[in-house]
């Protein structure tokens, strides 16, 4: 399986701007749907958003829809989590996952058996 790192986590006041970076290590992301989970102090990990093998689809979790986007970048064997409107709601550890099964249509975490070890968001009212 494929390792993966997050990076780009940080504070930021409500209704600014993060984007997260998911690399891989060891293989290309082009053979691997790759999600975006997040997980708050007491609360279970969530679905933020996922993107298929070809990365010609996603999908996104209810609370998150209409402000972020997932990419990816084949060149870079990158994907990114473009976060925008943030929201003191949307504060937790978020993790990047991928596995090769094309689980790209609301997955759950099971789906995914590749984990990174999480990037911090903050965000600040």
């Amino acid at each position: 399986q494929v390792q993966v790192v997050e990076s780009g986590g940080g504070l930021v006041q409500a209704g600014g701007s993060l984007r997260l970076s998911c690399a891989a290590s060891g293989r290309s992301f082009g053979s691997y749907a790759v999600g975006w989970f997040r997980q708050a102090p007491g609360k279970e990990r969530e679905f933020v958003a996922a993107i298929s093998k070809s990365g010609g689809n996603s999908y996104y979790g209810d609370s998150v829809k209409g402000r972020f986007t997932i990419s990816k970048n084949y060149a870079k064997n990158t994907v990114y989590l473009q976060m925008n409107s943030l929201k003191p709601e949307d504060t937790a550890v978020y993790y990047c996952a991928a596995d090769t099964y094309d689980r790209w249509y609301n997955p759950s975490v099971g789906d995914f058996r590749s984990w990174g070890q999480g990037t911090q968001v903050t965000v600040s009212s």
